[in-house]
């Protein structure tokens, strides 16, 4: 279920980044702000997975790889939780081994993106769909 709230017509919609790569995770905020998306930024699973608890987010860019917990695993984790279980998630990694896709689309993850063939604009557009707005 996606929320939205409705300020004077003001639509706020709030994506949590995942990622231990501040530089592009920077370079993918940037890009989502400017289209009027708020974002929240976390660097590591643990960090992304309180968040998305604390925060609340609309939905949630993962990064596979992060210093202290898998990217599949902070995915099933959220999954498992009640409080965070209706929230779309997108896995967006520089790995593309095919196990790693599949687990990812198994455990609920609505789509994977590879970082190194996407441009910011097109991050966008593709969270946009994801979130029908």
């Amino acid at each position: 279920m996606t929320r939205i709230f409705a300020t004077d017509s003001l639509i706020i919609v709030k994506v949590l980044i995942v990622d231990d790569d501040e530089n592009l995770g920077a370079i993918f905020e940037t890009a989502l702000q400017k289209s009027g998306l708020e974002t929240v930024f976390a660097l590591t699973g643990k960090s992304g997975i309180d968040k998305a608890r604390s925060e609340k987010p609309d939905l949630v860019l993962l990064d596979q790889v992060l210093p202290d917990i898998s990217g599949n695993d902070v995915l099933k984790t959220l999954k498992m939780d009640s409080q965070t279980q209706n929230i779309p998630i997108i896995i967006l990694s520089n790995f593309s081994q095919e196990d790693l896709v599949k687990e990812a689309i198994n455990n609920g993850a609505m789509d994977y993106i590879f970082k190194y063939q996407v441009e910011p604009q097109d991050l966008v557009n593709k969270v946009k769909q994801a979130l029908k707005i």
